[in-house]
């Protein structure tokens, strides 16, 4: 896992970031696809993780709020590359990203089952559990 790298994405990853998001959120979890591509987009800074072939196999976003806040989302990893490290590797960068940018704290909408993964990269949760885009999630939160 130590080999595992992430970046921040450019324009030319943004076909492989849509269909990893794609594939993760609307063919396996059912999220609408509607609403799994937003205006934030435009914005947000995009982390991405490559396998060893080079292709995208993890992906996250980065909202600045404009008051020392920042909101990490849209996490996604390929169901083959789970559990090797692209994901941590991803959140590690957008939150270097965060840091560099002056942001203070992350807030996060963590899917349920990925509770403990976010834990161990130092989220605690805030508040109770609830439903979005048909998935239970939990608000968590980190000081950088």
């Amino acid at each position: 896992m130590s080999d595992v790298r992430a970046s921040v994405a450019g324009p030319a990853d943004w076909p492989e970031v849509v269909a990893l998001r794609t594939r993760v959120f609307v063919d396996e979890q059912g999220v609408p696809p509607e609403i799994e591509q937003d205006d934030a987009d435009a914005t947000a800074v995009h982390g991405i993780a490559r396998d060893a072939a080079g292709a995208v196999v993890a992906t996250g976003r980065l909202l600045l709020r404009g008051d020392g806040t920042a909101t990490i989302g849209r996490m996604a990893t390929d169901a083959a590359a789970r559990g090797r490290g692209h994901g941590a590797a991803v959140l590690a960068e957008l939150e270097r990203q965060a840091a560099a940018r002056g942001v203070v704290a992350v807030e996060l909408h963590a899917q349920v089952t990925a509770r403990r993964f976010y834990e161990r990269a130092g989220y605690a949760a805030v508040g109770d559990e609830y439903v979005e885009a048909g998935i239970r999630h939990v608000t968590m939160r980190r000081r950088l």
